[in-house]
């Protein structure tokens, strides 16, 4: 994924460890990637509470609002945060599928490519769940299910979460995986922006201002729904049910349900 760490050879004929280290992920993809991260598991962790209804409810705008974000970021933003760079590496599936079945042996497969492919598939995938999984969020809080009866839309709704779970898990595995195989942290990066090795820069403007702005959008949203909710996010007291907020954003002023005495 990344280069690997490269030995220079000094005046005195002597092999030394480089110390360069190369800026290959900017600030606003690093900020998305770890509020994204947060948003989910926020929002996966309140799921089966209503005392925390109104808190899951706010992740999961989050959730929709930074996936907007991204998509934009990745179409209208520099190269090295451009989608095309997956679709890409996606598109060389069939060939090295191929060189899978055509290879003699185990050591003549590219591995590091399969790896890769790998990773980026995981990443279109959980981009790709992320609707799905908020629009039949959004029509379980508003009751869209009642049309045709029962709780099939948020069991849905479960279904998704739990599948997007599972792609999470997949993706920290590998992870894990790679950075034991090829002796990096491979999450590392995603916090620094930044591996180690000779080099130019693959970012040239880190950007750093978008991901404070991003930053304050999540925690303006939070305000407002706080701001709206006369129980505040995370209501305190018996019976306190985000439910009960008034008028926090989908217009479901002091709305009653049947699970709420």
């Amino acid at each position: 994924m990344y280069a690997s760490p490269s030995a220079t050879v000094g005046t005195s004929g002597t092999a030394s460890t480089s110390a360069a280290r190369r800026l290959v992920i900017d600030a606003p993809t690093r900020m998305f990637h770890w509020l994204f991260a947060l948003s989910f598991v926020g929002a996966y962790v309140t799921a089966e509470s209503e005392h925390w209804r109104l808190l899951h409810v706010t992740l999961g705008y989050a959730f929709a609002g930074l996936l907007v974000f991204r998509l934009l970021y990745g179409i209208l933003g520099p190269r090295q945060a451009g989608l095309g760079l997956l679709w890409r590496r996606l598109a060389g599936v069939p060939a090295w599928l191929r060189s899978l079945l055509e290879a003699r042996s185990f050591s003549a497969v590219n591995w590091r490519q399969g790896q890769n492919l790998i990773m980026a598939l995981a990443i279109v995938s959980m981009l790709a769940l992320v609707v799905p999984l908020v629009l039949t969020g959004y029509g379980t809080y508003n009751d869209w299910g009642d049309v045709l009866g029962g709780d099939w839309l948020e069991e849905v709704h479960e279904l998704f979460g739990n599948a997007f779970l599972m792609l999470v898990l997949a993706h920290i595995t590998l992870i894990a995986v790679l950075s034991l195989l090829r002796r990096q942290n491979q999450a590392l990066p995603m916090v620094t922006g930044r591996v180690r090795g000779n080099g130019p820069n693959l970012v040239r403007h880190n950007r750093a201002w978008l991901a404070g702005l991003l930053l304050l959008a999540v925690v303006a949203l939070g305000a407002w729904q706080w701001r709206d909710s006369p129980r505040g996010l995370i209501p305190i007291g018996n019976g306190a049910s985000a439910l009960d907020a008034a008028g926090h954003g989908t217009g479901r002023a002091g709305r009653e349900h049947p699970d709420d005495d």
